[in-house]
Order: C-alpha cells, then structure tokens, then sequence
C-alpha cells in the first residue's frame, strides 16, 4: 500500500494594517485561506501607520498576537519598515516569501498597489476583491465614527495639580 501523498503547499499572503482588525478583515482572511493551504499575513508595523501620518491604535505586537489566534492563519509576519522609510510597499516580503498568489480586499486594484511589478516578475498570481462583498469596514472610519459618536466619554480631563508631600 502505498502511503497517502502530501498536498504541496500553496501559499497565500495578505498584507495591512489592521489596525484595529474588524469583520472585512476577518472575511479577507477567511477567504484568502481559501485559495491555499498556508495563509501568511504580513503586517504592517508601527513605522508604516507614522510615515502615512496616522496614529496607532494598537502596537504592533498585541495586533500580531490577535491575528495568529485566528484559526484561518497560519503565520503573521511584521514588516521591517523604517522611521522616515519612503517604501511603505510590502515588496520585500514578497520577495522573500515568494507566495503562490497575493490576495487583496475590496479596496486595492492592479493599478493603485505598489507591489503590482514585484508580483509580475516573480510570476506571484494577484487576487484582488478578496472577502464576503469586498471592502466593508475601514479602520479609520471604524474609529472616527466611534469616536464622534462617544467623543464626549473621552472628554481631556483638566490636569490635577501635584500636592506637595509635607514630611
């Protein structure tokens, strides 16, 4: 009897921010596992969200520890962005992981993705519309629409003056 051969692996990478991760980013997960047998997620770090201007919510870490308890996931990269880095593309770990194809949400298209030639030359299959109904929730808007609605539970309390400890 001959034993039961292996699958060989087809690996899926999908790359942001998710920050805060949110329902279209588990669907784009989900789905994204879907078209291979390992699903690698590569994340981008704090340096990315402060080049593009924005703030972070959550620190990379605690966002890579969310993302590997996922049962769609099988490995969470963070990127080596640099403070004041000009390339905030993932073409680096695309080069180095060399997935079989390059999956993306609802938001992204062949002409708006820096990482469209790495994916050509490397012949990485580009997958674009990702998740149930493309792109549902954004990060940004997520928290600008709760915050405006709540904003007054996170009014700047006047600063407490130091008492001065008489000994």
């Amino acid at each position: 009897m001959t034993p039961p051969t292996k699958k060989p692996k087809r690996v899926v990478m999908v790359s942001g921010g998710f920050d805060p991760i949110h329902i279209g980013h588990v669907r784009l997960f989900q789905e994204a596992r879907k078209l291979g047998n390992k699903l690698i997620v590569v994340l981008n770090n704090d340096h990315w969200f402060k080049v593009k201007g924005k703030p972070v919510f959550m620190p990379d870490r605690e966002r890579k520890e969310i993302l590997e308890a996922l049962e769609c996931v099988d490995e969470v990269i963070i990127t080596g962005h640099r403070a004041k880095t000009k390339d905030i593309s993932v073409c680096n770990e695309l080069r180095k992981i060399k997935p079989h194809v390059f999956a993306n949400g609802g938001d992204r298209f062949a002409d708006n993705i820096p990482e469209f030639q790495v994916c050509q030359d490397l012949g990485i299959k580009m997958v674009f519309n990702v998740g149930h109904g493309g792109k549902i929730r954004s990060s940004s808007e997520l928290l600008k629409e709760y915050l405006t609605k709540h904003h007054r539970h996170f009014a700047i309390l006047p600063k407490q003056q130091k008492r001065k400890i008489k000994k």
